[in-house]
């Protein structure tokens, strides 16, 4: 473990200006736009979006910190190319550290930024806040578009998984009760990995080996799960997409490209849902989260084909908007606070 970097709560948090959103060191920006294959149109939607969404998230960073409380352990490699997208982090309850016991649940979180925009420090506020409500969390890079595709980055997912399942003995958790997260494009990457660990016929479909873990149930925050909008080829959702200038429909064509190869079985949400094994869901999003519709949508869908689920809609205070991925933004907010006591009631529920 002498790759391992250990860091205190003292001086943990980040130092940006605040200012120039490029400042931002938790998100690429330009430097894998060159030649990637994306015409002009669609890089010119990545560039904007990164520097839209870091722009948002620079005053947010002025909270992010590492308590006493929570050991965290970055940068493991979970493939050994040096590639950025392929580490992780752990964050580790620092009791559990002490205990040395093998009794602590693990959640993997897969953040969001429309398939394009951060690396895993977008969400570090959320993962010390769950791992203080009793769990070991896994923080996964993985590669954003343009530098892979949809399938490729489920496969970077399933790497991780992997080597979670290979390693994991080395640290206090419980490698039996694991669970994923994710929030909006991070909630897609969730649920399709939860069908790929659970499922055989659905990992053959997408070419993805199976870590061998037992994914116990999924937490997804504002997540974005219909995908056909965006798949070249799928003519009758695209009349359904609600944000034709979105990024993620902007590069649909060059990113779900392979998707819309896949067997129809198992190629969208609600093929996965009649046709897939997917573990009990945790649904949150909000009033004002602009793709709210998103998870109601997929409630209607596993209440249809009688799956395990449970949603949680909060309706917007006057005066205190919440919108979208609230609980991974500002982690400290009343309403957040409710979100991680139910996603505990939850998984702890699941545990046998």
């Amino acid at each position: 473990m002498a790759h391992l970097r250990y860091e205190s709560a003292l001086g943990a948090t980040p130092q940006f200006d605040f200012g120039n959103p490029r400042s931002a060191s938790w998100t690429e920006f330009d430097a894998d736009l060159a030649d990637c294959g994306y015409d002009e149109h669609a890089v010119q939607a990545i560039r904007d979006t990164r520097l839209a969404f870091a722009r948002s998230d620079l005053p947010r960073s002025r909270y992010w910190s590492v308590p006493d409380d929570i050991d965290m352990i970055t940068d493991i490699p979970y493939l050994d190319d040096t590639i950025r997208g392929h580490l992780l982090d752990l964050y580790l309850p620092h009791d559990a550290v002490i205990r040395q016991g093998r009794t602590l649940p693990v959640y993997v979180d897969i953040h969001g930024g429309g398939f394009v925009y951060g690396y895993k420090e977008l969400n570090r506020n959320f993962n010390v806040t769950l791992a203080q409500h009793g769990f070991a969390v896994f923080s996964l890079n993985y590669r954003p578009a343009p530098q892979t595709d949809f399938l490729g980055q489920l496969r970077d997912i399933a790497a991780g998984l992997a080597w979670i399942a290979g390693h994991g003995d080395a640290y206090p958790i419980d490698l039996n009760h694991v669970f994923l997260t994710g929030d909006s494009a991070g909630g897609a990457l969730a649920f399709y990995q939860a069908a790929l660990q659970s499922d055989p016929a659905t990992a053959a479909a997408y070419g993805v080996t199976p870590s061998g873990l037992h994914i116990r149930g999924v937490a997804a925050v504002s997540g974005v799960f219909d995908l056909s909008p965006f798949t070249p080829g799928a003519t009758d959702a695209q009349s359904r997409n609600e944000r034709p200038d979105d990024v993620v429909s902007v590069i649909g064509p060059h990113f779900f490209k392979r998707l819309s190869q896949v067997d129809p079985d198992y190629r969208f949400s609600t093929n996965l849902v009649r046709n897939s094994v997917i573990p009990p869901m945790y649904l949150a999003t909000s009033s004002d989260d602009f793709i709210e519709y998103e998870s109601l949508a997929l409630a209607t869908e596993l209440s249809r084909a009688h799956q395990e689920f449970e949603l949680h809609d909060v309706k917007a205070r006057p005066g205190k908007p919440l919108g979208h991925v609230y609980s991974v933004c500002m982690s400290w907010l009343e309403e957040s606070e409710a979100v991680f006591r139910q996603i505990h009631d939850f998984s702890y529920r699941l545990l046998s």
